[in-house]
């Protein structure tokens, strides 16, 4: 069962920014204590690397708007496992974030309501339960949810601004740099889960209406708000210090924003901040659950984990089980000190980023026929080369623990792929196209190619009609040459003969007829001879390909492509209903380069499928 096309840009835009504007109520004042004011270099370090990772996930949900985002793309780039080891490390870490986040909400709960401390952990499990309770229930009703809430946060924010803008301390600023470039680096690595939630956005593709469009739109809108968001808190913070270096010595958990607004502001406005920071946290915990469930979900599709996981609710039309064991999983974390864990998160964010910079080389360097991303990364591969280069780099300054802890979720992948998914996995990967071109050998079945074709159908909502029906059936045939015009005829007749079994010779005389009355070839590539046969009630393509050419006529001589047409005398609506469509797809810009580099027949039969035309749906089948 497939999962609901109901997300729009406003829902995928809350959906991103609201799993990201929790950082800026939480992290700022370890931020700060790290690189001083120039954290703001940090946030920039860390958000044009974020963009990179941003174009290439934008691609890639484009052309595969599938539940488990990146990990479905790894695992279509590099196999299943590094599929499998990276889809459970990445839910493992948004898990872990989202626990993180919960624990931060009960305890603002709590110092708002004057409430006991040892509530904490059972304040935590209930609002668990109550999030996967909106999730189970639909992600329509968690989309809608999520973009009141995101309008509320902005909305505090921009109220924020503009009532500190006049209390800003330029002396604040100094040192700008009290730690060294070093240290802006290694800052940039802290913050940088501070953009996860474009990569929540991605695991949801397969539930937004038009991804092609509206994926990349709503990621943009996202990265570029909620960059220009912490720019701007963070100047303010800094600026506002009643006493420079002041925002060194708030803890973690009392919200800078709240703090700042107290000393500042006065106290009303520090429980307006306290409240807004609470929905914050709201928002990233709802999104947070609503993207690491669908990786369970993924997982379980390909067979990796037990298939029950991929169950999906008749009712709600939600991934059930998937979002039930993501819940139990957040609730255990809760019982742990998660605060290394979070900097684990982190780390594997940033591998996130690195392996989808990695899956769009591969992908495209593979030249995979089928992969047809509707939205292509531009500066193509120095946006991927930079920006992996750069996060490696911001990994390198985040030290060893958060590395090891990364190791160890790894090697848990490794352990489940090994004894669980090992034996079941079959999933042919982009990365055996590219050894296989690079070597010259055949390493495929081409079932990637079939399964990108099926994709594209769900992704664009084709619907089949009556000229689909006659390529996915019709003889499709790469021919040796050159050839004079009366050999190919004689070879289609071969053909055609033995396909509707007619005399060979009369299929030859017609062929041969037909081109006397007006050549039939329409293009220095194309030629579509078509010819009548007797009876009723029949119609019927065929497909060649010359890749050395064939001499139809002193002005066509060398054509690479011929679709014989052939058909009784009352199916003249089936053959105008097929030139329609084959003067559609011949128009695309780069129809004849894929023609001729399509790898095999079944390459050139998915061409002419996947071509872009209007379809002529007929109501009775």
């Amino acid at each position: 069962m497939s999962l609901k096309k109901v997300l729009t840009v406003l829902d995928v835009f809350s959906i991103s920014t609201g799993a990201m504007l929790s950082g800026v109520f939480i992290l700022p004042a370890l931020a700060y204590e790290t690189a001083g004011s120039a954290v703001l270099v940090s946030y920039l370090i860390a958000g044009a690397l974020a963009l990179t990772g941003l174009l290439s996930q934008a691609e890639l949900a484009s052309a595969m708007p599938k539940a488990g985002g990146t990990y479905f793309y790894v695992t279509r780039s590099m196999g299943s496992a590094v599929g499998t080891v990276y889809g459970l490390i990445t839910w493992l870490a948004i898990v872990l974030k989202s626990a993180f986040e919960l624990v931060f909400m009960s305890t603002a709960i709590i110092v708002l309501g004057h409430l006991n401390q040892h509530l904490m952990i059972p304040l935590a499990l209930v609002l668990c339960c109550c999030f996967i309770a909106l999730n189970i229930f639909g992600v329509k009703e968690a989309g809608r949810m999520q973009t009141y809430i995101v309008l509320v946060i902005l909305g505090a924010l921009v109220v924020f601004v503009i009532k500190s803008f006049g209390y800003c301390q330029t002396q604040n600023f100094s040192p700008f740099n009290p730690n060294g470039f070093s240290s802006i680096f290694a800052t940039a690595g802290l913050v940088f889960i501070s953009f996860g939630g474009l990569l929540k956005v991605a695991s949801v593709a397969e539930e937004v209406k038009d991804p092609g469009k509206t994926l990349p739109r709503a990621m943009l809108m996202s990265l570029a708000v909620v960059q220009l968001s912490y720019l701007l808190i963070i100047f303010m913070l800094i600026g506002e210090q009643v006493t420079p270096g002041i925002l060194k010595t708030m803890l973690f958990k009392e919200a800078p924003i709240s703090q700042t607004a107290n000393l500042v502001m006065g106290n009303g406005y520090r429980i307006f901040f306290a409240i807004i920071a609470i929905l914050a946290v709201i928002s990233a915990v709802n999104s947070g659950i609503m993207a690491a469930s669908r990786y369970p979900l993924a997982l379980s599709r390909d067979k990796m984990l037990p298939p029950w996981l991929g169950n999906i609710s008749s009712k709600f039309e939600t991934p059930i089980n998937s979002l039930i064991l993501t819940g139990i999983v957040i609730a255990i974390a809760l019982f742990f000190d998660i605060k290394v864990l979070v900097k684990a998160a982190s780390c594997v964010l940033i591998m996130t980023y690195i392996f989808t910079n990695a899956a769009v080389v591969i992908l495209r360097e593979s030249k995979v026929q089928n992969y047809r991303p509707q939205f292509k990364s531009p500066l193509y591969p120095w946006v991927q080369v930079i920006g992996a280069l750069g996060l490696i780099a911001l990994m390198a300054e985040m030290g060893p623990t958060p590395l090891f802890v990364s190791l160890g979720l790894a090697l848990l992948g490794f352990v489940v792929y090994w004894f669980y998914g090992r034996q079941r996995a079959s999933q042919e990967y982009a990365l055996l196209h590219l050894i296989g071109r690079i070597t010259a050998q055949e390493f495929t079945s081409h079932s990637l190619e079939r399964e990108l074709k099926d994709i594209i159908h769900e992704r664009d909502e084709v619907l089949k009609d009556g000229f689909d029906r006659l390529v996915e059936s019709c003889p499709v045939m790469d021919i040796a040459g050159p050839l004079t015009r009366d050999e190919f005829f004689g070879i289609a007749a071969d053909v055609i003969g033995e396909d509707l079994g007619i005399e060979i010779e009369t299929v030859l005389q017609s062929l041969i007829q037909r081109e006397q009355q007006g050549c039939t070839a329409l293009s220095p590539l194309l030629a579509i001879p078509h010819i009548v046969i007797p009876g009723e009630k029949h119609f019927d393509v065929l497909m060649f390909r010359c890749s050395e050419g064939i001499h139809f006529s002193a002005e066509s001589t060398s054509i690479k492509a011929v679709i014989v047409l052939i058909g009784t005398r009352d199916q003249r609506r089936g053959h105008l209903m097929a030139l329609a469509a084959i003067a559609q797809i011949v128009q695309e810009d780069d129809f004849s380069q894929r023609w001729l580099k399509a790898k095999n027949p079944e390459a050139l039969r998915d061409l002419i499928l996947l071509g872009k035309r209007q379809r002529q749906i007929d109501p009775a089948g």
